[in-house]
């Protein structure tokens, strides 16, 4: 399964044609086919490219939506 560090899932922000990657609690997913990440903004809220779970935790449609999206990879540990 890919990898991606913050850096790299920034690359993924749904503009100028990129898919849109979102993470949520280490998992990245790719949300690009849903209308409602269109251009990678979300509600006017929140922006692809990004490590939602806080976001993502506090939203009201709750965290079970997100786990309808493919999963693109996984977020890379950063040992501190």
């Amino acid at each position: 399964m890919k990898e991606f560090t913050k850096e790299e899932l920034s690359q993924f922000d749904g503009k100028e044609g990129r898919p849109a990657y979102i993470g949520f609690m280490g998992i990245v997913y790719d949300v690009s086919k849903s209308m409602l990440w269109k251009e990678g903004n979300h509600q006017a809220s929140h922006n692809a490219g990004k490590d939602l779970s806080r976001e993502i935790g506090l939203a009201p449609h709750g965290a079970g939506v997100i786990g309808m999206f493919p999963v693109a990879g996984k977020l890379k540990k950063i040992n501190k």
